[in-house]
């Protein structure tokens, strides 16, 4: 039965579809952009021991906000198979909520791997459950350039094949369907190094065709070439922040490359200055569209004076640098590897849930400095077949930090209190057709060790 497979789920369930479509107009018009108010009450009256829907109100402020508001009703339903009728037990409920942190994200890795439209899309459906609200695309990388940019046709020659690609369409289509779930869309390309698939249109930004990364930084060509990218990738991500990366840099090249190395002796400058010179120059392009840049925490770790005051400095590496980052007043995004990669199977779900953005940064004017965190998940070893059972349920830990206050989340028996409750948002991920993992395996991403309820597993 429909109500058996996804309860409470879709919005024309409870709003018709004139009302639905109507929301839609709203959603479309309302600007999503970071800190927009998602917070919302819930009220459920009681109603001989329980409630149905015609008795629940949702008051939000934005549309968002009632989307949110909606997550959590549909989280209250569960079918009753006595009665054959979708039923809220443990009625009145009350429920006023907002988010902890603006910035709760999730980074999807479709270079390594290229990932179909649809399976994006479930993706982002996935994470409108969880209440995340930030999509980090990483589009590109040294292994492929999927991507269409019509400035530069050549560049999706990177791709792995022509059938493995994104049209300026498919693009728009991800952005507006996550808008529709309140997710903004943050594109990422990793600049100057994990850009080795670049040249394959255009070898003149290879330093040489033999030593192919970081990008040429002796060349104007290649800073066109960057404007020319963000001018219209401008045209589809409205989202406030872009990342350029900045991670991984090996300067290597330049230096054994003659006309680099000549160029770093006419303006008398290292390897290491050269790889500031870049990140400044691309930030600077970020900018000049009214984006806010976003590096990975190596740029900040190398030269945290230089870098644009606008930076949002992301963590990766280990713990300890956003306390650093936002007492030099920078905004910093927490996506400590050793916690929150996804691609880390061994990383157990207790350890998601435990870890903690504001770890060591006690006062309220840096704290309000982190927007969030987001958890990552490469996709060295994850495609279709198997990227939602290594986001889910695990990502969903994650979410419960950074969207619950911190005295809900700490210093508790969590076995007692979180595991019950990931127990149940499993099964309600799977009921919902989102293939998510047994929780308490040893290894993400494997199947049930033996028989049993899915509310054990």
């Amino acid at each position: 039965m429909e109500k058996e497979e996804k309860p409470c789920a879709s919005l024309n369930y409870f709003l018709g579809v004139s009302a639905l479509c109507a929301f839609e107009c709203v959603l479309f018009v309302l600007q999503l952009q970071l800190g927009v108010d998602e917070s919302y009450s819930l009220l459920v009256a009681k109603n001989d021991d329980h409630s149905i829907i015609g008795e629940a109100t949702i008051e939000a402020n934005t549309v968002y906000g009632a989307l949110r508001g909606l997550e959590t009703f549909s989280q209250l339903c569960a079918f009753d198979y006595g009665t054959k009728t979708v039923q809220v037990y443990n009625a009145p409920w009350y429920i006023q909520d907002k988010p902890r942190f603006v910035y709760r994200g999730l980074m999807l890795d479709t270079s390594r791997h290229y990932l179909p439209i649809d399976v994006i899309k479930h993706v982002i459906e996935s994470m409108s459950y969880a209440k995340l609200n930030v999509l980090h695309w990483h589009i590109i990388d040294e292994q492929s350039f999927p991507l269409e940019v019509p400035t530069y046709p050549k560049l999706w020659k990177g791709a792995y094949t022509k059938w493995e690609r994104y049209t300026v369409e498919d693009a728009y289509d991800i952005v507006n369907f996550a808008k529709m779930r309140g997710i903004n869309v943050m594109a990422e390309i990793d600049i100057p190094g994990h850009a080795e698939s670049w040249g394959t249109g255009y070898p003149d930004l290879w330093p040489s065709p033999s030593c192919r990364e970081p990008l040429d930084v002796s060349k104007e060509f290649t800073f066109d070439m960057v404007s020319g990218i963000l001018t219209d990738m401008r045209k589809i991500f409205p989202f406030e922040l872009f990342h350029l990366g900045g991670d991984e840099v090996n300067t290597d090249c330049w230096n054994s490359t003659p006309h680099v190395q000549q160029w770093l002796q006419d303006l008398n400058m290292t390897p290491k200055e050269a790889y500031q010179y870049f990140v400044l120059r691309a930030q600077e392009i970020a900018i000049s569209k009214n984006w806010a840049p976003v590096n990975w925490e190596e740029t900040f770790n190398t030269f945290a004076t230089n870098l644009n005051p606008r930076t949002v400095v992301h963590n990766w590496l280990g713990p300890g640098v956003c306390p650093k980052a936002v007492a030099k007043g920078f905004r910093c995004i927490y996506s400590n590897q050793g916690v929150w990669y996804l691609d880390h199977l061994d990383v157990p779900w207790d350890r998601f849930y435990n870890a903690e953005p504001l770890e060591g940064i006690n006062s309220s004017s840096e704290q309000e400095l982190v927007l969030g965190g987001e958890v990552c998940m490469w996709s060295e070893v994850a495609d279709t077949s198997n990227v939602l059972q290594t986001i889910w349920p695990r990502a969903a830990a994650a979410a419960e930090r950074l969207w619950s206050k911190r005295e809900a989340t700490s210093g508790k028996n969590i076995t007692l209190t979180a595991l019950p409750r990931l127990h149940y948002y499993r099964c309600l991920l799977t009921r919902r057709g989102v293939e998510a993992d047994p929780v308490t395996n040893k290894y993400a991403r494997q199947p049930p060790s033996g028989p049993g309820s899915c509310y054990e597993q």
